[in-house]
């Protein structure tokens, strides 16, 4: 298994999910991926699940929240290592995103902050202290790359490159424009364009892909646990992925890399 013990400043580091039913989540991805947890009390964010990979001793590799109000959406929050958070903060600002919370110590962990681009997609900032964030990435059940879906690339291109110093590369999928965001070249996030085969109300959005063995296979055992398939299993030059939403809709993707 191969560990992660830092992340580069604008790197994907973390991801944590909103859920109107923590139990309920616990299942689903518990089933799908063999995921085990433990509790971790603060006493600023509450009770929050750990999600771990090997047992509940092994190594941390996203978390599970309460919806704070069951008017929200539930969704998967991505999460990227900065150094120093009021500057990273500033820089969204000055950028024209928004900073929805302050900086906030999770104990003697790191220090938080949440944040949304100009058209609303919101992500997390992550300042380590003791902990640098996901113990395993690109392992299968674990975080092997996230993807922004917006409406207007050219602007996202720019937020991004100023706010994580990103580089761009674009290429082409089933005739679709992908774009690569880089740190020191090598490609660490992806964004996409909605276009006309979105519905014009969906908002612009964060999402997790998740490595899996058998994509076929994972994307059956999601249904069975009660996903909503979106795309189903469909072969790219990075490998074959699915797109689903879980049952409580939060949306995800999964995806047996290529070789």
């Amino acid at each position: 298994m191969a560990k992660a013990s830092r992340y580069p400043p604008g790197v994907p580091c973390w991801l944590g999910l909103s859920s109107p039913d923590v139990e309920a989540s616990k299942a689903f991805y518990g089933g799908l991926f063999g995921w085990d947890s433990y509790i971790l009390a603060d006493d600023k964010l509450g009770d929050y699940v750990v999600w771990t990979l090997g047992g509940p001793q092994g190594p941390g590799v996203c978390g599970l929240l309460a919806l704070a109000d069951d008017t929200e959406r539930s969704s998967w929050t991505c999460q990227f290592s900065v150094t120093d958070m009021g500057a990273a903060i500033a820089r969204v600002q000055a950028a024209g995103g928004l900073a929805l919370t302050d900086g906030v110590d999770v104990g003697h962990l790191g220090n938080w902050g949440l944040v949304a681009d100009p058209e609303g997609a919101s992500f997390a900032l992550w300042q380590p202290y003791a902990s640098p964030g996901a113990g395993v990435v690109g392992e299968p059940a674990t975080m092997c790359w996230v993807e922004l879906a917006c409406r207007d690339i050219d602007q996202a291109r720019r937020f991004y490159g100023q706010v994580f110093g990103w580089t761009f590369a674009g290429w082409s999928c089933h005739g679709t424009a992908y774009t690569d965001g880089k740190v020191a070249d090598r490609p660490v996030a992806g964004l996409v364009v909605m276009d006309e085969r979105w519905p014009p109300h969906y908002p612009p959005h964060w999402m997790p892909y998740f490595a899996v063995t058998d994509c076929d296979a994972s994307t059956a055992r999601a249904a069975e646990l009660g996903a909503r398939i979106r795309v189903p299993p469909t072969g790219a030059p990075p490998g074959r992925f699915a797109l689903m939403t879980d049952p409580a809709g939060a949306r995800l993707a999964i995806i047996t890399p290529a070789r």
